[in-house]
């Protein structure tokens, strides 16, 4: 259903080096970069997420109840990528822990743009 989904940046430059490694840590790579626009995909999957400068040449704003949420395989990796991203100069909106009842564990994050990202697992063996 989803092609892909676009973040704006003012700094491509810092976005690519952020993003290269935050969604690196997660398993997706760079598949596509031009000087307005970088793409990043999990191997094997069609959907895409990409980072540009807008396209008319304004300022990237984040929008605001707009969140983009990553689902790793662990709450352990739910923990490094939080501990890698505060490294790189994001802003915590939620330190990792349970959410809801005990089988959601996740992280909120501002990435260098303010884009509001969670980063989540889902343990469906765990009771509520």
């Amino acid at each position: 259903m989803i092609s892909h989904i676009t973040l704006g940046t003012n700094d491509l430059s810092k976005a690519i080096a952020f993003y290269d490694q935050i969604l690196g840590l997660i398993g997706a790579e760079q598949i596509a970069k031009t000087e307005d626009v970088v793409f990043y995909a999990f191997p094997g999957s069609d959907t895409k997420l990409s980072i540009t400068k807008p396209h008319n040449k304004e300022t990237a704003t984040y929008g605001n109840g707009t969140m983009l949420a990553l689902k790793v395989n662990s709450n352990e990796l739910v923990k490094k990528v939080y501990q890698l991203a505060m490294r790189l100069g994001s802003t915590c909106e939620g330190k990792p822990g349970p959410r809801n009842d005990n089988a959601y564990f996740a992280c909120y994050i501002r990435d260098l743009d303010n884009n509001k990202i969670a980063i989540f697992h889902r343990d469906n063996s765990a009771s509520a």
